[in-house]
């Protein structure tokens, strides 16, 4: 683990204790197959139900594992925020804790980022396995960031991305930012591919979001972002005589 690895997974958690051992073993399974070197960034966002402790046997079998702790909860945006600072690969992947991300389509999204030399390859949940009020619930906050933002990115709330590191870490990130992460890479000039992702039904532990933090949220934050994309500087330059 000496020498810097070529991809860097980016994993929030908070109170995913029972999911933790699936997931270093999931990821494992899936990268092993294509030569990739990988580290994963575990951000444990003040869990209190052991999920630190977890953390810390799997990284005695696993020196991949690199552990960043906050010392009380600070939300989803921080815990990626923190993420990409640690991260030292030149491809950061984002994906939940919760196994509904499946950590086998991420060679899909690595070689799409490739192919079509994008700054980040976003995935889309196809054969969404949540119930009828969830997903109304998602498409509610989609549709609201979607109008507001002028975008057409087909599912903002999938956790599932891959990034050039260097595109990412020069986002202005705020509290509810990591739902407009394409937004935000594209209002600096890059370029967002999307790929279909494969969802699963959530096996342990509970949900952290409601319909006050999809729909109202994303309304709110919404808004801070079209105030960022109407008072961004745009401009090009044509000489530069030194």
């Amino acid at each position: 683990m000496n020498a810097p690895p070529d991809l860097s997974l980016v994993v929030p958690i908070y109170d995913e204790r029972d999911n933790l051992a699936p997931l270093v073993t999931e990821i494992a399974a899936a990268l092993g197959g294509i030569g990739v070197r990988y580290e994963l960034v575990a951000v444990d966002d003040g869990s209190r139900d052991g999920s630190l402790e977890v953390l810390k046997a799997l990284k005695r079998d696993h020196p991949e594992v690199h552990i960043v702790r906050f010392a009380e909860n600070a939300g989803q945006t921080a815990a990626f925020a923190a993420g990409f600072r640690a991260a030292r690969g030149a491809v950061i992947v984002t994906l939940d804790a919760d196994l509904q991300n499946d950590p086998a389509d991420i060679p899909g999204l690595l070689a799409e980022l490739e192919r079509s030399g994008a700054a980040a390859a976003v995935g889309y949940r196809v054969g969404r396995r949540d119930t009828g009020w969830r997903k109304v619930q998602s498409r509610i906050a989609n549709g609201i960031r979607n109008w507001l933002n002028r975008e057409t990115i087909r599912d903002t709330g999938c956790s599932l991305k891959a990034f050039r590191t260097d595109a990412v870490r020069a986002l202005p990130l705020f509290s509810g930012m990591h739902r407009f992460l394409p937004t935000l890479i594209k209002m600096n000039g890059g370029t967002v591919a999307e790929v279909p992702v494969r969802h699963r039904p959530r096996r342990f532990g509970r949900s952290k979001y409601g319909m006050w933090n999809r729909a109202w949220r994303a309304l709110v934050d919404a808004f801070a972002v079209r105030w960022m994309q109407r008072r961004a500087l745009r401009y090009r330059v044509t000489e530069d005589l030194p």
